[in-house]
């Protein structure tokens, strides 16, 4: 593969690269003709119904990373060149990732179809509008919004109390403005006024319900357990109070079928799903990776952010619910993350500091603590910068060796498959060993046993302080006998602590829960941390001012 000296940008490779007709795609997945709903020549959707003859079987290989940082770990790019080096190595492979959210592609995180050699197509449409799976979550929501204020004018039969209601309006974008909002403002004719706010729609528990139900059946069911607000006696109110989860579903009906895409290399591709995990559980749909693991021996996937957030949530919330589980767990690690963590500043990575390498390293060493006592031995994919000289890979590479875990230099970004051909070789002898997963915690423990379970165990925390509003919300919860749920963790992505700056491994810590938001529906409680926005802001400089379009309608400056 031939390269300028000048690094293309993602865009560019994305564009150069030619893509095979998505029916292609289909018939190399085993995916029957009838089963196909095309959404142009690159893009389908699959009707899984289609396909339940068939058994959910493949093995599940998670890919995970450390805490990340400024300096970029690539873990989308590793998932994908996985694939890709597995697919060069004759495997039936899928790859099953999250859908991006125009919040974070408009603000700075940038996409998530990977990068260089190693990306999803068509990366422009994907990062962009997709097959709208998240306007339909968005209209569902927001409908589910409008059905509440327009109860509450037509006389109010439930007794809702405004001042309770804690379904809130979304959107995916990031707008801080909306944060807080007032509704219902002009008059009788306009309802009845009442304090509101939207959060992204990554956060809206429709988005988790999307990607924890099996089914349309259970789909239904879960949005009708969605919990609205309360009563002026304080007693909760239900979708289902209201009989719409039934128009709920309807609206999701289109969206809920998983979208087939390819990589640059031809590997399927199913993208599906996108909770962030910072503030929801991180994870693409139980529908995409069912449906992946009926039609492929390995499925690649990810989890959001790091081994402390994406990874637990995969393996105590959707391994849970999903009756799945990881056989091969990848941790994505980069020099230059290390360095950071190590104390390093973001303009000095370039030169060599084995020193801050060494230091930061504690931070992968926890990730791998974490993974392990899920039951899972992990590999680590130490993703490869141009910058980083050979004497902080060999510390690295012989610091993993010392500590008795794998370790496969990976190069996919400019490489491709070809790149991640030594990870992939080591994950499938990982595959064929046996493993002991187990979740941290059974969901029949308290609360404040499960959250305390976590902060130390995946953390490395001491211990859990909780706010007195979480304390009556606790109390609250166990009254209602909501509290044999999953725990759904919101906290910053860069530290192990609930305090972002705190980066490397902190030690000694406590975490501080300010608040216990329940989702009866997604089946577990989120667990407010730190100033963890549910609707983000978007940057001095966003990723937008970058963004244009040729004469040609072809997409400029998309990363």
């Amino acid at each position: 593969m031939s390269h300028t000296t000048k690094p293309k940008t993602d865009l560019e490779i994305a564009l150069e690269s030619p893509m095979q007709h998505i029916t292609t795609i289909a018939e190399k997945a085993g995916i029957p003709e009838d089963a196909l709903e095309l959404y142009g020549k690159y893009k389908a959707k699959i009707d899984t119904t289609q396909l339940n003859h068939l058994t959910a079987d493949a093995k599940v290989v998670l890919v995970t990373a450390i805490n990340p940082t400024a300096a970029g770990e690539g873990k989308s790019t590793v998932t994908v060149g996985l694939s890709d080096a597995l697919n060069q190595l004759n495997e039936r492979v899928m790859v099953a990732l999250r859908e991006p959210s125009l919040g974070p592609v408009m603000g700075v995180k940038g996409g998530a179809t990977g990068g260089g050699y190693a990306q999803v197509l068509p990366m422009d449409d994907i990062n962009l509008h997709f097959t709208g799976d998240l306007h339909a979550i968005t209209t569902a929501n927001n409908a589910l919004a409008a059905f509440i204020d327009n109860h509450i004018h037509r006389g109010n039969e439930l007794n809702i109390d405004p001042r309770r209601i804690i379904w809130k309006r979304v959107l995916d974008m990031n707008d801080r403005s909306l944060r807080h909002v007032m509704v219902g403002l002009g008059g009788p004719a306009q309802g009845v006024p009442r304090e509101d706010g939207f959060d992204i729609t990554v956060a809206s528990e429709i988005m988790a319900i999307f990607c924890l139900a099996k089914d349309y059946q259970d789909l239904k069911k879960r949005l009708s357990k969605i919990v609205i607000g309360y009563t002026y006696d304080k007693e909760p109110v239900f979708v289902k109070d209201l009989a719409v989860e039934g128009a709920l579903t309807l609206l999701l009906k289109d969206a809920f079928k998983p979208n087939l895409v390819q990589t640059i290399e031809g590997t399927p591709a199913i993208i599906h799903g996108g909770p962030f995990a910072n503030i929801a559980h991180g994870c693409n749909s139980i529908q995409a990776t069912h449906t992946a693991r009926k039609l492929a021996d390995i499925v690649v996937t990810e989890a959001g952010f790091g081994a402390d957030l994406g990874a637990e949530k995969f393996m105590d919330i959707k391994s849970v619910q999903g009756d799945l589980h990881p056989d091969a767990v990848v941790i994505v690690a980069t020099v230059r993350a290390l360095k950071m963590h190590g104390g390093m500043d973001k303009k000095s990575l370039q030169q060599e500091n084995v020193g801050a390498l060494t230091i930061g390293i504690q931070n992968l060493e926890k990730h791998i603590q974490t993974v392990r006592e899920f039951g899972i031995e992990p590999v680590v994919a130490l993703n490869r910068f141009i910058t980083d000289t050979e004497a902080e890979l060999q510390t690295v590479i012989a610091w993993c060796e010392a500590q008795g875990v794998e370790v496969a230099l990976t190069n996919v970004w400019e490489q491709g498959g070809a790149g991640g051909l030594e990870l992939a070789k080591k994950v499938l002898e990982v595959l064929n060993r046996p493993n002991q997963f187990s979740p941290l915690y059974d969901v029949k423990d308290s609360i404040e046993q499960k959250v305390t379970t976590i902060v130390q165990r995946v953390y490395g925390g001491k211990g859990v302080q909780f706010t007195d509003q979480a304390k009556k919300q606790m109390k609250e919860i166990e009254k209602y006998g909501w509290d044999q749920l999953g725990i759904c963790m919101a906290k910053t992505q860069y530290s192990l602590t609930d305090q972002p700056n705190l980066l490397g491994r902190p030690t000694d810590f406590t975490v501080t829960i300010r608040e216990i938001i329940p989702k009866l529906g997604a089946k577990f409680l989120v667990c407010l941390t730190g100033d963890v926005m549910t609707m983000p802001g978007l940057p001095k400089e966003p990723a937008a001012l970058r963004m244009d379009i040729d004469e040609q309608g072809r997409p400029v400056g998309l990363f």
